[in-house]
């Protein structure tokens, strides 16, 4: 892309310090990933509950996902435009109240409602958060403050299923919606108190929100995430048709924004030697990660043999590496950069998917069992957190000001959207490589050569990401975007 001559971002002024600020950030980054975790657990609760089949309840945890991945981007730009700190606050008071509003709903169509609202607030919190990361952390320390960022959403996503199951045993399934008011009455406060103002809210020269882009996108992401959510893995001629609509309004929404003089994206972002191969990058290892979630419940059930207690587990020890590797993470790009970061991650990563594919060589190969998957998955889960920090800072630390919204937005988006991928893509290789007819009962061998083609073609990706990142090194120019 032609290059632009813009102005380095800088710290922007905080009342209270970095410190606070960050303070501030954290529990929205917890308190999202929470969202998307803790539902899930309560599916079953919520159909006895309520009276309602599987395929009614499974909305639940869907309005949520859909309405923060499909907004993401748009609730970004219009923090750019309107103020960060004030849409952040909104996006907090609005999760706030959809929980509580949640937590007493009589019924499933209420519930569902409210949980989309939540989910709209998650997409302020998500894409906000690294946006304030951007511009108030000095640039010294951007790494570390990443790293924190994800090691609070690996936090976020292991906690989530172990505190709902003890919230619903205690006080019902109401009560995993309502412990979100404690922690985000606190989260306002702080954010409140410790956030940098917002710029004066009018401005003759303002660029006006994108709305044609807004729907155009909005509805593209909807259709893709029902044809890879839709059907449990099964697909069928609604998720190609949905598909075949979502690819046409890529299309629609490419002319668009190439036509307008303020889109909601630029479409020269994607050429940004850095900024499109970081995007890709998080989508393609968040695809990955996501297939651990898929493959590893029936690895280790069918072809290792552990109880469904033994199986959360041995489960948590990914999220929980992931968790403790966040901070050292940062600290590294701090010292080391973050190119060099970016590429040892990557790197680690493909180590990781070999020695899960060596893992399910079963109980005849080298390594196997519990200890060979724990080993794997902390060498993958390990890796990924030092791609996420370094990627995460070398996409946001220049990025101009009035962008760093839409950026960080597209960024999420990126990592959602490969999470989404990954367990309908790779979880259908998985489905085909044990050659089975329905996985849940397939034998030890089926799962097993199940896991290790679907893990061989996950390093597959993984190893072309590590290419094209190592090739983006010292190649930024100063950002037009």
């Amino acid at each position: 892309m032609t290059s632009m001559s813009v102005d380095q971002p800088v710290a922007e002024a905080a009342p209270m310090g970095t410190r606070w600020v960050l303070a501030a950030l954290l529990p929205c980054v917890l308190l999202s990933s929470l969202g998307t975790s803790v539902a899930n657990v309560a599916l079953p609760t919520l159909a006895r509950a309520l009276g309602a089949p599987f395929q009614q309840v499974q909305w639940v945890v869907l309005a949520y996902l859909l309405a923060m991945t499909t907004l993401i981007v748009s609730v970004g730009r219009l923090g750019d435009l309107t103020g960060r700190r004030r849409l952040l606050l909104a996006g907090l008071a609005l999760f706030t109240g959809a929980s509580a509003l949640c937590g007493l709903a009589p019924g499933l169509g209420l519930l569902v409602a409210a949980r989309a609202a939540q989910g709209l607030g998650a997409s302020a919190m998500m894409a906000l958060a690294l946006a304030f990361v951007g511009g108030t952390v000095p640039k010294d320390r951007i790494g570390r403050a990443m790293g924190l960022m994800g090691t609070m959403s690996a936090v976020g996503t292991a906690l989530g299923p172990s505190l709902g199951g003890v919230l619903i045993a205690a006080w019902g399934w109401r009560a995993i919606f309502l412990a979100n008011l404690p922690l985000g009455g606190l989260a306002l406060l702080l954010a409140w108190r410790a956030l940098p103002a917002d710029g004066p809210s009018a401005s003759s020269d303002r660029p006006r929100f994108d709305a044609a882009g807004t729907v155009l996108l909005g509805g593209t992401l909807a259709l893709y995430a029902l044809a890879m959510t839709l059907g449990r893995g099964h697909w069928g001629v609604l998720n190609l048709a949905l598909l075949a609509a979502a690819a046409v309004g890529a299309g629609l929404f490419a002319l668009v924004e190439a036509r307008l003089p303020s889109p909601l994206v630029r479409l020269g972002l994607l050429r940004d030697p850095v900024v499109g191969p970081g995007l890709m990058g998080s989508g393609a290892v968040a695809t990955v990660m996501a297939t651990t979630f898929v493959v590893g419940p029936f690895y280790l059930a069918r072809a290792v043999g552990l109880s469904p207690a033994g199986v959360g587990l041995v489960m948590s020890a990914g999220p929980l590496m992931s968790a403790l590797a966040g901070v050292p993470a940062g600290r590294l790009v701090d010292r080391f950069g973050a190119a060099r970061v970016s590429v040892a991650g990557l790197a680690a990563m493909v180590a990781g998917t070999v020695l899960m594919a060596l893992a399910g060589l079963g109980a005849q190969g080298a390594i196997s069992g519990v200890a060979g998957y724990v080993g794997s998955i902390a060498v993958l889960t390990a890796g990924y957190a030092l791609f996420q920090a370094a990627n995460n800072t070398a996409v946001m630390s220049d990025v101009p000001s009035d962008r760093r919204g839409v950026v960080s937005g597209i960024l999420n988006l990126a990592r959602n959207l490969g999470l989404i991928t990954g367990a309908s893509a790779l979880g259908a290789v998985f489905a085909v490589a044990a050659g089975v007819p329905d996985i849940t009962t397939a034998p030890a061998g089926a799962v097993a050569a199940g896991m290790r083609v679907t893990f061989l073609v996950a390093g597959g990706l993984v190893a072309l990401t590590l290419m094209v990142t190592a090739r983006r090194q010292g190649r930024r120019p100063a950002l037009g975007i």
